[in-house]
């Protein structure tokens, strides 16, 4: 089962999110798409401005199952090994969740301003389109 993330390629934290996990992940799980990268998005029927509301995750299974947002960050922890327990108390905590997405929704907004927005655009070394399993 493959997942494809599309992050801010030319945000510092997206772009540290992004290597984070992909040093955990090894292109296992996550591949990766800037959303600068406009024709691959094509692809998936999201344009530039989609991007701008907050990460993607998009199922490689079933591309119709897409996350945005604190709910795409909320999937990718949960896929993790031990992230279903760790997401299962955040979403059982009364009004976690409704802090979680104003959080994101802050951060999303401000990202250049708080953590600075790349000369480049970052790209994963586990691309979309590439396969690296095993």
């Amino acid at each position: 089962m493959v997942y494809h993330v599309i992050y801010d390629g030319n945000c510092n934290l997206c772009a540290t999110f992004s290597k984070l996990l992909a040093t955990f992940d090894k292109g296992k799980l996550f591949n990766y798409i800037p959303m600068q990268d406009e024709t691959t998005l094509q692809q998936f029927g999201i344009t530039a401005d989609d991007g701008q509301m907050g990460m993607i995750l998009i199922d490689g299974e079933d591309q119709k199952r897409r996350w945005q947002g604190s709910d795409a960050a909320e999937e990718i922890v949960d896929l993790l090994p031990l992230g279903q327990a760790f997401i299962a108390a955040y979403r059982t905590l009364p009004g976690m969740k409704w802090l979680g997405d104003k959080t994101y929704e802050q951060v999303r907004d401000n990202r250049y301003n708080w953590f600075g927005e790349r000369e480049t655009t970052y790209q994963s070394p586990y691309p979309f389109g590439c396969s690296f399993k095993k």
